[in-house]
């Protein structure tokens, strides 16, 4: 069991290193009195987590970005989630060298309620060997770790909306979506989520800087999310300095087919992974 936690520890702290920040949103168009659907933000907003489970299925495209020490870099992640079973796969490339060459393989993450496996990830891990990463152990709820936030997690955290503005209709992507600006709560998100999720979101509540997440949220006529992006807060535990980091999701072909199967006991490594 050390053994495991060990490894679980390297993971996160290994892929810690490379997860980053960037900027805000942008603004719509229009006004609440133009649209009676955002007569009410907070509750349109902390309803879309069931909108998508009602939805189904869809792709999905992530990125996280952060800004330390001058340096900008970038992770970026394609795959395809299942709402009502709450499973997902992403497929995660790391940040080029600065000579502009890719230093890791792609990572295949695969998302599960309290829990993430990992393949392509950790030195001395053999290739057909997955590695698996108790979620709720992790400080950030695996929000940030990953590289990617999981999808169903960056709808559920806006069950915890505090405030929120509707900023108007615009368009994304062809479909015309209607922007919110908010600031939700991880703490009131986690009571509120479902038991799938509910143990990260606490987690990441207690490890993070702040429970705080300001966030901008793009939804459809249907109140699917579109686009939402969240700037999290955490202090780096080598350096003592606060970190911030903004993911952005995208969702889009609902109803897609998704087959995602999760790695039998025989293929997760339990192994030490060097650091």
């Amino acid at each position: 069991m050390a053994e495991l936690q060990h490894t679980g520890r390297a993971v996160a702290a290994g892929l810690m290193v490379c997860v980053c920040v960037g900027a805000a949103g942008c603004a719509g168009t229009g006004s609440a009195a133009e649209d009676p659907r955002a007569s009410d933000p907070v509750e349109t907003l902390r309803h879309a987590a069931g909108t998508l489970v009602d939805a189904g299925t869809s792709k999905a495209s992530t990125s996280m970005e952060m800004a330390t020490g001058g340096t900008r870099v970038t992770i970026r992640g394609e795959g395809d989630y299942d709402y009502r079973r709450q499973v997902g796969s992403l497929r995660v490339q790391l940040p080029q060298t600065p000579a502009g060459t890719a230093e890791h393989r792609p990572i295949t993450e695969l998302l599960a309620p309290g829990a993430l496996f990992m393949k392509n990830r950790g030195a001395g891990v053999p290739a057909d060997k997955w590695v698996r990463v108790d979620t709720a152990a992790l400080s950030d709820g695996n929000l940030v770790t990953g590289g990617a936030t999981d999808p169903y997690a960056a709808a559920e955290l806006l069950r915890g909306t505090r405030t929120a503005t509707y900023l108007g209709h615009t368009e994304f992507a062809g479909v015309e979506v209607r922007h919110y600006r908010g600031t939700a709560d991880l703490a009131t998100a986690a009571k509120g989520a479902s038991e799938g999720v509910r143990a990260s979101l606490a987690a990441a509540a207690k490890g993070f800087a702040t429970a705080e997440v300001p966030f901008d949220a793009y939804l459809d006529d249907q109140g699917r999310i579109r686009k939402v992006r969240h700037r999290f807060s955490f202090v780096n535990g080598r350096e003592k300095s606060t970190v911030a980091v903004a993911s952005t999701t995208l969702l889009y072909d609902f109803g897609a087919p998704v087959d995602v199967r999760l790695p039998a006991s025989k293929d997760i490594y339990a192994g030490k992974i060097a650091e």
